[in-house]
């Protein structure tokens, strides 16, 4: 059993920054890629960021320059640094993580999810 664990999401103002955390936890034996997705009222869910395990990222184009990734591997923690927020940023933010667990099942993994409000 894996579980992901979010934090960090709330209420903010434009311009504004937050920083999502996501725990991974159970019985993990290795986790390839970490990411965030988010998902607007009315949207289907999309991708934010994912980093692998080596460390290599990909943005979408529109928190490129705003938004940093950055993981723990020894604590099997991934964080999502959000600055320059925009009212278009709102969302409910999902972690994921692909995990390869002891018993040598691939999983992927989502979080519940944690709500960002971009707003004056």
């Amino acid at each position: 059993q894996v579980q992901l664990v979010e934090s960090g999401g709330g209420l903010v103002q434009p311009g504004g920054s937050l920083r999502l955390s996501c725990a991974a936890s159970g019985t993990i034996f290795s986790i390839n890629n970490m990411g965030w997705y988010r998902q607007a009222p009315g949207n289907e869910r999309e991708l934010v960021v994912v980093i692998s395990s080596g460390g290599s990222t990909n943005y979408a184009d529109s928190v490129k320059g705003r938004f940093t990734i950055s993981r723990d591997n020894a604590k099997n923690t991934v964080y999502l640094q959000m600055n320059s927020l925009k009212p278009e940023d709102t969302a409910v933010y999902f972690c994921n993580a692909q995990v390869l667990a002891r018993d040598m099942w691939k999983y992927d993994v989502w979080g519940q999810g944690t709500q960002v409000t971009v707003s004056s």
